[in-house]
């Protein structure tokens, strides 16, 4: 969510849950810009922000884009708390 906000120049922004199947929740974020979302290593500074990829990286099943004709939606996948 912070990306969307920092990243474009959108005043709407959607945050969207469903359940693709009994194992997954999925949590995505929608927004009207183009541009793909970038993982970047944060530099040994220990910057407070840059990270929000990473962490889902690290947290989620599997992530990705959707990209539509007029914006995206960034999503990741957790495992459903029946499955853990």
């Amino acid at each position: 969510m912070a990306n969307a906000i920092k990243h474009t120049n959108t005043r709407r922004i959607r945050v969207v849950v469903s359940r693709p199947s009994e194992r997954f929740v999925r949590i995505g974020v929608v927004d009207k810009a183009r541009a793909l979302p970038q993982m970047v290593k944060p530099g040994d500074d220990l910057s407070t922000s840059g990270r929000g990829l990473l962490l889902i990286d690290a947290l989620a099943e599997r992530w990705g884009t959707d990209m539509y004709r007029w914006g995206k939606q960034v999503w990741a996948e957790l495992l459903s708390e029946s499955t853990v």
